[in-house]
């Protein structure tokens, strides 16, 4: 209510200097006509000038504010109804002026109310504080299951978050373990809804067009709702007590995985939470969403031989075969059976005492034709 009657008082106060400016032009104008007149009236006969001083008079009494049954010229009745609107514009900013003193004392005194009780909250808080951090962690994980179905990829049916969102959220996790206070928008203390307002109003976001307050954030994004399973990073959430957006009570902004940085309540700080699937009534967008960045598939990679079992590779230096020898070899024996082919069994075998200087094959008699050193040179080169 008193961002409200503020915001009155400024726009009826421009109002008004426009309908000031306005006065001001139709004024100017009634020098030029005045001054027509008189010249109108120069050229009459004598004794007719008294007479034809009536436009003159009307323009007197336009400039002065007044006006008379057939005081009819443009130029005063443009002053006239200039000086209309601009009474109007002043009385509707008396008006805002007046509503803005009356808001802005019961801000004072709801403001004062609220300091006692919030004291008050905060020594409770701290007598407790065991018992809160226990219930904390139980409603933590009520919510985790709750909100176990949404996606926790960061693009959602190939759209991915404006990077103008993508900065609002930095900046918000940036004032991570920053302490509450209500009615603030930081730099060093925020509550819900301030924390949202800054975050998109920073560098980076660059987005003024978001009101102060998380219904009035609500209203003014409200076109741009989105269901719980199509959540980007930078979107709002808001968390009611019923099913209408006027009992709306908390706010916090979407980072993804099912969670959300925001200012909790009193005592408590900026920080990352599950978002309160339990709570929760509606989310929206600020900045509308761009295609998703097409991740280029893999190129496979060719496969590569399953090496065979290696081979012997035959060696270079290939064994020297032995080089013929140039000593004749004896002349086989002729095909006619000797008279020593089939031994007499009588006749002992020239096997039973070898020669121990010989090596040639005992079994095989020498030709008539070999002569004894043939035999002993081809016995030395094998």
């Amino acid at each position: 209510m008193r961002t409200s009657a503020r915001s009155a008082v400024r726009g009826s106060a421009l109002q008004a200097v426009r309908r000031q400016h306005s006065l001001q032009r139709a004024r100017q104008s009634v020098v030029p006509a005045a001054a027509d007149a008189l010249k109108q009236a120069a050229v009459l006969p004598p004794g007719t000038l008294d007479s034809d001083l009536h436009e003159l008079g009307a323009l007197a009494r336009a400039y002065r504010g007044e006006q008379e049954d057939g005081d009819i010229d443009d130029v005063a009745r443009d002053l006239r109804q200039a000086q209309v609107a601009e009474q109007q514009a002043y009385a509707k900013h008396s008006a805002a002026v007046a509503a803005h003193e009356a808001a802005r004392s019961r801000y004072t005194t709801l403001e004062t109310t609220y300091k006692h009780r919030e004291a008050a909250l905060l020594a409770l808080k701290r007598r407790h504080a065991d018992e809160l951090v226990a219930i904390e962690r139980q409603r933590e994980a009520a919510e985790q299951r709750l909100g176990a179905d949404i996606p926790a990829s960061g693009s959602v049916a190939g759209t991915a978050a404006h990077p103008r969102a993508l900065a609002a959220v930095r900046f918000a996790l940036a004032q991570l373990g920053k302490p509450y206070e209500w009615a603030a928008e930081g730099p060093n203390r925020y509550d819900c809804s301030g924390l949202i307002w800054a975050a998109y109003r920073s560098k980076g976001a660059d987005y003024d067009q978001l009101p102060r307050v998380s219904r009035d954030q609500y209203q003014a994004t409200r076109g741009r709702t989105v269901t719980r399973d199509a959540l980007l990073p930078g979107d709002l959430v808001f968390f009611a007590s019923g099913t209408s957006w006027n009992t709306i009570h908390h706010m916090g902004m979407y980072i993804g995985n099912g969670k959300m940085v925001h200012a909790p309540t009193t005592g408590d700080v900026v920080k990352v939470s599950t978002v309160w699937w339990s709570r929760f009534f509606a989310a929206t967008r600020v900045i509308p969403a761009v295609p998703a960045p097409q991740t280029p598939k893999p190129t496979p990679k060719p496969m590569k031989p399953t090496p065979a079992s290696p081979r012997p590779t035959p060696s270079t230096s290939a064994t020297p075969r032995p080089t013929p020898s140039t000593t004749p070899r004896p002349t086989p024996a002729p095909t006619t059976p000797g008279p020593t082919a089939t031994p007499s069994p009588t006749t002992p075998s020239p096997t039973t005492t070898p020669s121990p200087t010989t090596t040639a094959s005992a079994t095989s008699t020498p030709s008539p034709t070999q002569t004894s050193g043939a035999i002993t040179s081809s016995s030395t080169s094998s």
